[in-house]
């Protein structure tokens, strides 16, 4: 029987349901409704606190367990309990009993108005449970809260530190979703020069992406969507000379039927093909001037024109039989070289229905025919009827009401038929008028949110309910200049729109706010805007100006469907805090996330904002509470990251240059934060809770460390307690100091094997040093040793206490990749090392013998497909937590197994390997050309022949093998050296 699934109870009343007692999960889930039912309105925020142990969504969508829950639940004895009509009510009476937890939240001020300024962790639980109703809750939970407030660990909080984590929390969430629906243009514009100065009246785009304008004049200009000119084609110069000369007033696309409309000054509706753009027909005589023209499809072979002029009136022209219908008119007789029929010609066809609505008190700025919603929207800079959504005919007695205007509007048969253009109105039941002040300019509709979005001379955009015009739901301020163009795009939820400074902006439909701004100064925009329009097959905005530009979104990158990432940018570095089982990592874009360690979820994100620099290294404070992160900027922050909140910010005086490492260390019974980077110098910050500047200085620098320090940029820092510390440099150079002293104590490069000497441009940096602890190391020179990675993937193990004596080297990576990171054991007998390329190796120390042959791994995998940047040990675990470039964070068991990618759909347990993706791999690991085995039927490529020559393929096996010895090929995703011999 399937979890979750309802049992019909053998009790008369029939209406009893069947619960399963199945593990502590059913417990903690269980827990989490019942706080969930009796919190009220606005207390999401502080139950996901207090649930700390399901790691940020143990518990979402419980219908849909992981495989591997349902394996392990199912091995278990259970006994199913019926739960009694008296159960049932004394649950329900419970609910009703519970305190609303907004209100509830203000009775835990108790302590500070009872004369407490803080409380310990023991009366924080007792009045948690007291003022929120949960007697029951884990005292595990609550503690966990504690220490997230509980920052500094003193062991005690007031009131405002509780209000600070709470409000911070929210904001970060809050700014966690903004930050997910983040867009932007790529800056600044793509621009094309127009050699003229006639304005561009509109732009449309096709069904394959090609951009049309039409100019004033009447030159038809293609594009492709880069602006790259296709073809341009004037359509007035074709007919006499002496002719007066046109202009076009707009123009749009009939796509369904291949055809691109015109309305000219001279009252006319032109029509060309618009592959060719031959002239195709065209109907003239117009009472009015079409000032704006728009097309609709509404069924097979039926369409809407329609239009509005300078008298405030909407004219529209229903046909059907399309197809025919123009065809009749294309063989019309010619006037100015294109076929021709009056408008008063053109209503006598039975397939053409005529309808003129007096509409506005002024000029129509924009009509438009929504299928959709089987409207004509309108719009005027007249206030009282500001825009109209009316009916394209009415609503009751339709067919009676047109023949009454058609009896109307012609006179007799036998004569001349004479169209009398007196516009209608619409009765008030067919029609909706929004009355706005100063008019609009602009507008789009949007069935899919029932939206309905305004623009105009007073700077506001106002979003309304369409199908009520009394007050707009919403108003969008942040331009400083009329708006001329909106455009909804309902795939992303969004509206853009353009004012006649040059202002383009983003907003989003749900949170009503600013996404992006592009200014006139960054997109580089020049003149007067005459046209805009948004492509969402392209996702580009083109905009006419005294030049044709597009501002193109940034897409990001679409991954493959069966890859999985942990962040959007590249991943600098990752740590694991033992007090909360949390993983952190950060990114390229300053983006800090933490994870719930034994589960793979996400439980928080902060950071990503623009005064934020590149993250480029990371530690923890000993506690395990506080997050120390270094920049690209040179300034190091230290976080609560359980609530986001930057409590200092420690920075030079003067200009800062980039932060490569950082460590948190303690000497004697003082903390300190030690920092290292370009600047070539070592930096260190007091650690000092109670001094609550927000920026600190750095201590005065070593003497020794001005004089005697590093010449090139220093990489990384490692400390050896008590007292010592060692550096590496660019340059190879690695320096150990003693802290107490501020002196060195020793200082030594890697020499230089014989195969490495000739190599042109050799890179001798240390990106990585550790310090080991090992006693089988004390044969050789002491206790502790220095491991250093070196140039072709080498290893160095030092000396530390014998003033840097070599002890010995060997090749860590089998490909002579660099060696990124450096990782040991608690007890220092493995050495975890990971290369470039993403490959990872386990070295037993206790085997390490200088004056034997090289050490053998004894085990390796490829973890990822680009650089390593994050690589640790938890000990306690057995696991191993490693980051990349390839934007991932990913856990791995210590013998290499893969666990999980952080932020994968399915949950994991640490403990349970059926929960672990093992015997899988990533499959971008799977996929990667390096990934390939070095076998040698692997390198020899068959042929046909091959099989019906078996000793000639022994031939060529030989001369193949000795081509692609030199190549790099590498092994599969996990192996061992019991498997593998050393090249």
């Amino acid at each position: 029987m399937s979890l979750g699934k309802k049992v019909r109870s053998s009790s008369a009343s029939g209406r009893l349901e069947t619960q399963h007692v199945t593990s502590i999960l059913s417990e903690l889930w269980s827990t989490e409704d019942r706080m969930r039912n009796t919190s009220g309105p606005g207390s999401n925020k502080v139950t996901d606190d207090f649930s700390a142990s399901r790691r940020g969504g143990v518990s979402e969508d419980r219908k849909e367990q992981p495989e591997w829950l349902i394996r392990e639940l199912l091995k278990q004895n259970r006994r199913r309990h019926s739960v009694t009509l008296g159960d049932q009510a004394q649950i329900m009476r419970q609910q009703h009993h519970s305190i609303d937890l907004a209100r509830s939240l203000c009775s835990l001020q108790e302590f500070e108005t009872g004369g407490l300024r803080s409380i310990d962790a023991k009366k924080f639980g007792r009045i948690v449970k007291t003022c929120l109703g949960l007697p029951k809750t884990c005292n595990a939970q609550i503690q966990g809260l504690f220490k997230k407030i509980d920052y500094s660990g003193q062991g005690r909080i007031s009131w405002d530190d509780f209000c600070t984590h709470m409000l911070q929390e929210y904001k970060e969430k809050q700014e966690t979703a903004r930050r997910s629906k983040q867009v932007a243009f790529t800056l600044p514009a793509t621009m094309k020069a127009l050699c003229h100065s006639v304005p561009i009246v509109n732009i449309h785009s096709t069904h394959d992406g090609s951009i049309v304008t039409v100019r004033e004049d009447g030159a038809v200009c293609y594009w492709s969507p880069e602006l790259k000119p296709l073809k341009t084609k004037h359509m007035f110069n074709e007919g006499p000379a002496n002719r007066k000369s046109k202009w076009a007033s707009d123009f749009t696309l009939m796509t369904e039927y291949n055809k691109l409309m015109i309305g000219t000054g001279d009252r006319e509706l032109q029509l060309y093909e618009l592959s060719t753009l031959e002239p195709y027909c065209q109907i003239n005589a117009l009472d009015t001037v079409p000032l704006t023209l728009d097309y609709g499809y509404t069924g097979p072979d039926k369409c809407c024109i329609l239009y509005g002029d300078t008298e405030g009136c909407v004219t529209i022209i229903l046909i059907s039989s399309v197809g025919d219908t123009l065809r009749l008119w294309n063989k019309l007789p010619k006037i100015e070289n294109i076929p021709n029929i009056a408008i008063d010609n053109a209503v006598l066809s039975p397939n053409v229905t005529f309808v003129r609505w007096k509409v506005h008190q002024d000029w129509v700025t924009q009509a438009k025919y929504f299928q959709g919603f089987q409207a004509v929207v309108s719009s005027s800079n007249e206030e009282s009827s500001s825009l109209v959504i009316g009916r394209v005919l009415p609503l009751t007695d339709a067919e009676q009401q047109l023949n009454e205007i058609r009896e109307a509007c012609y006179e007799g048969k036998s004569k001349k038929v004479q169209l009398s253009w007196t516009p209608q109105h619409r009765a008030s039941c067919d029609q909706r008028v929004f009355t706005i002040h100063k008019g609009v300019k602009t507008f789009d509709l949007c069935q899919k949110h029932s939206l309905l979005v305004t623009g105009g001379m007073d700077r506001l955009i106002r979003m309304w309910n369409p199908h009520f015009s009394g007050k707009p739901t919403g108003v969008l301020k942040g331009h400083s200049a009329p708006i001329i163009y909106l455009g909804i795009f309902s795939a992303d939820s969004q509206i853009f729109s353009v004012s006649i400074d040059r202002t383009v902006k983003i907003w989003d439909i749900q949170d009503q706010c600013c996404l992006f701004t592009a200014e006139p100064k960054a997109n580089r925009i020049h003149g007067d805007i005459s046209a805009c329009s948004y492509s969402s097959a392209m996702r580009s905005l083109y905009i006419a100006a005294d030049c044709m530009a597009v501002l193109s979104l940034k897409i990001r990158p679409q991954l493959h469907s069966r890859l999985t990432v942990s962040h959007n940018e590249p991943v600098m570095c990752c740590g694991y805090s033992e007090e909360f089982r949390q993983v952190v990592s950060c990114t390229e874009g300053s983006v800090v996330k933490v994870w719930d360690f034994d589960t793979g979820r996400q439980i928080f994100e902060f950071g990503g904002t623009h005064d934020l620099s590149v993250i480029t290294c990371m530690t923890f404070d000993p506690k395990g509470r506080r997050l120390i992160t270094g920049g690209r900027d040179g300034c190091l922050k230290i976080w609560n990251f359980n609530n986001g909140q930057c409590l200092k910010t420690l920075q030079k005086d003067g200009e800062s240059r980039e932060v490569f490492d950082c460590i948190f260390l303690k000497v004697h019974r003082n903390f300190y934060v030690m920092s290292v980077g370009r600047d070539r110098k070592i930096d260190i910050y007091s650690d000092i809770p109670e001094d609550h500047h927000h920026v600190q200085r750095p201590q005065p620098s070593w003497q020794d460390d001005l004089t005697n320090g590093h010449k090139e940029d220093i990489l990384c820092v490692a400390q050896c307690p008590p007292s010592l510390v060692a550096t590496g440099s660019y340059d190879g150079e690695i320096i150990v100091w003693n802290v107490v002293s501020g002196c060195i104590q020793c200082r030594f490069v890697s020499p230089l094997l014989v195969e490495q000497q000739n190599v042109e441009g050799l890179d001798t940096s240390v990106p990585s040093i550790i310090f080991l602890k090992n006693s089988k190391l004390q044969q050789f020179s002491s206790t502790t040793a220095l491991v250093s990675s070196a140039a072709l993937g080498c290893v160095d193990l030092w000396s530390v206490l014998s003033g840097g004596l070599l002890v010995g080297s060997f090749r860590a990576s089998r490909f002579q990749q660099k060696i990124e990171k450096l990782a040991k054991t608690e007890k220092g007998a493995l050495l975890y090392a990971a290369d470039r390329i993403g490959y990872i190796y386990v070295y037993d120390m206790e085997k390490f013998a200088p004056t034997e042959k090289p050490p053998r791994a004894e085990i390796f995998w490829r973890a990822h497909t680009s650089r390593i940047t994050g690589l640790e040990i938890v000990d306690n675990d057995q696991v191993v937590l490693t980051s990349s470039t390839d934007y991932t964070v990913r856990l791995w068991s210590a013998h290499g197994e893969f666990i999980g990618t952080f932020g994968q759909s399915e949950s994991w347990s640490i403990h349970i390997s059926s929960s672990w993706k093992h015997p899988a791999v990533p499959y971008e690991v799977l996929i990667d050309p390096l990934s390939m085995p070095d076998h040698e039927i692997l390198n020899f490529k068959t042929c046909p022949s091959d099989a019906i020559s078996p000793d000639k393929t022994d031939a060529h096996r030989g001369g193949l093998k000795s081509e692609t010895s030199s190549k790099l090929r590498l092994p599969p995703a996990s192996t061992s050296d019991t498997d593998s011999e050393e090249d």
